[in-house]
């Protein structure tokens, strides 16, 4: 199942029915697991975990030495979950010693042509990244985020579950919980209803989400007066308990 054009090294570990495409480069201490295929002219770098059933099209780079000065050639990680899809030219930087080791990718995330992971990430599950859309270091991407085609995410960076990222916008702040952010520069518009109704979320629901996006931006509260007021809806509406925590976890303040 390893095409024979292919180099691996002898330090890496490659499950049996696994595929291998020709003209890839397998570095030392790259785990893939059973399923997973690499198509042709890939490049797995080095210290790079990939689970199961997971497809890397051409000419990606995979498990690369993260872009940044402080980076010294500690070893330092990139671990992938299972069922992704990285279409053509994706690259997929390792962690650094200064920002914890390890770059996280979770499972049943769909990255297209020429999207960027960089060093320190952590992208949860379900999401789906448009083409050139790239985040930057240390960028914590939560669970069902879309990003819109050459969006762009600067350092240090929270987005939230089931936020939605136009395309073309320049994200610098943290985006809560639910909601959409796009133009340049970025303004929050809306709640993703659609993206929630897709998802299963009930009527009862999406309007207590768009109650509470009303409360933190057109009612000219304070952030900790939003949040003491959503408090005391979640007792009713449990799914307001995740916008909390994205509002509650902000270092970088919000887009508001």
């Amino acid at each position: 199942m390893i095409d024979e054009t292919s180099k691996i090294d002898p330090k890496a570990d490659i499950s049996s029915d696994a595929v291998i495409g020709p003209w890839c480069v397998i570095g030392p201490n790259v785990f893939i697991g059973p399923g997973t295929v690499i198509e042709s002219s890939v490049i797995i770098r080095s210290n790079t975990k990939i689970g199961s059933n997971n497809r890397i099209f051409q000419f990606s780079s995979v498990g690369e030495d993260p872009a940044d000065k402080k980076f010294t050639g500690e070893e330092t990680w990139l671990e992938i979950g299972d069922n992704n899809i990285f279409r053509e030219g994706v690259t997929l930087h390792r962690g650094t010693g200064s920002g914890g080791c390890l770059t996280k990718i979770g499972s049943d995330n769909l990255m297209m042509p020429y999207v960027h992971v960089a060093h320190d990430c952590i992208v949860g599950d379900n999401t789906v990244f448009a083409n050139n859309a790239a985040i930057s270091g240390h960028v914590v991407v939560g669970d069902w985020v879309i990003l819109g085609g050459y969006a762009g995410v600067n350092q240090f960076l929270k987005i939230g579950d089931h936020a939605m990222i136009g395309a073309m916008s320049h994200i610098t702040n943290d985006i809560p919980a639910y909601v959409i952010v796009s133009g340049r520069p970025a303004s929050v518009r809306s709640i993703n209803a659609i993206g929630l109704e897709r998802r299963g979320f009930d009527k009862e629901t999406v309007a207590d989400i768009r109650e509470a996006f009303k409360i933190i931006y057109k009612r000219n509260y304070s952030l900790q007066e939003s949040i003491d007021q959503l408090k005391a809806m979640s007792e009713n509406c449990k799914a307001l308990e995740i916008l909390i925590s994205s509002l509650e976890s902000s270092e970088k303040g919000i887009h508001r």
